[in-house]
């Protein structure tokens, strides 16, 4: 990308929540830059997660595959830069791309949603939960033994209208999504961070760039949010050592208060038990190195066959 009068090409998925965080990064990098939004254009690009629609992610090849296309235009040079939900995004990213900005976190936390029980307590024995996360699965089990999982797909008013019409008995969503949506009514209950860990990355939206293209970055810098993209360094460090995967239940989330930063690790079973969790405050300078030493200790102290 050039200082020229060509237009900055933004690359998205076309699901409604996407659209709605590529046009909040285009208002800011318009108001950044002194330009119009139109002078932004965006890109819509299907991705294989969009695509599949039949069966969980994990079974199809797991993380990435909302992102695949996407990163595939940015290095083909299609587009400009890349916005993603930050969770998403695959632990390590194709040679030549970085993460380069993130704008602030929205309430990272989960939602538990249903219309015939208020919280997991009150669902009746052997009750069906829909979805496809391995995280929210294991946590769900660990809770609640006797739940059914169902897998649920689809966009969030997709995974709405199932639970609406009866297909489960109830499902669990991001807030932060369902709030960028004007959606959060629709949630039951807000799950504290330390009954629900969220996921590395939940409620952050991550802008991916070439490494070698100094003006994209110098103009992302101007918007991004400094607490946000440190903490979401000390997740990815976190999830890296562990190789964390669309199939593994990890949930990792790192809060910075002043110069401190904190961050909480998960790893979980599939049916909720075995798991094992970790925390570690540190200096923010060392967000990195603080996400690195979380999960060697977690490596370290797994019980056996957790990380098989």
């Amino acid at each position: 990308m050039t200082q020229s009068t060509a237009t900055l090409r933004i690359g998205t998925r076309g699901s409604p929540l996407a659209l709605v965080q590529a046009r909040t990064v285009r208002a800011r990098l318009a108001m950044a830059s002194g330009v119009l939004e139109e002078a932004i254009e965006l890109v819509v690009i299907r991705t294989t997660g969009d695509a599949i629609q039949d069966r969980p992610l994990a079974d199809a090849g797991g993380k990435g595959l909302f992102t695949k296309e996407i990163e595939e235009a940015l290095l083909d040079g299609r587009i400009d830069l890349a916005v993603h939900s930050a969770k998403d995004v695959p632990t390590f990213l194709p040679a030549g791309l970085m993460l380069a900005a993130c704008l602030e976190r929205e309430d990272p936390r989960d939602v538990f949603i249903s219309h015939k029980a208020s919280s997991f307590a009150d669902l009746p024995q052997g009750a069906t939960l829909g979805t496809t996360s391995p995280r929210r699965q294991a946590i769900a089990k660990h809770i609640r033994p006797d739940l059914r999982i169902v897998p649920l797909r689809g966009n969030v008013e997709t995974r709405l209208r199932k639970l609406e019409s009866g297909e489960m008995d109830a499902t669990i969503l991001a807030l932060a999504g369902l709030k960028r949506l004007g959606l959060e009514t629709h949630a039951t209950r807000i799950m504290p961070v330390h009954e629900f860990l969220p996921a590395s990355g939940q409620g952050a939206i991550a802008i991916e760039i070439r490494e070698a293209d100094t003006h994209a970055r110098e103009l992302l810098a101007r918007i991004d949010h400094a607490d946000t993209s440190t903490a979401l360094a000390c997740e990815r460090a976190f999830l890296g050592v562990l190789d964390g995967s669309c199939k593994t239940p990890i949930g990792g989330y790192a809060e910075i208060s002043g110069d401190t930063i904190h961050l909480r690790g998960l790893l979980a079973h599939l049916d909720g038990d075995p798991s094992i969790a970790h925390e570690l405050r540190g200096p923010r300078g060392d967000a990195v190195k603080i996400g690195i030493e979380a999960g060697q200790f977690i490596r370290r102290n797994a019980p056996a066959g957790l990380l098989a």
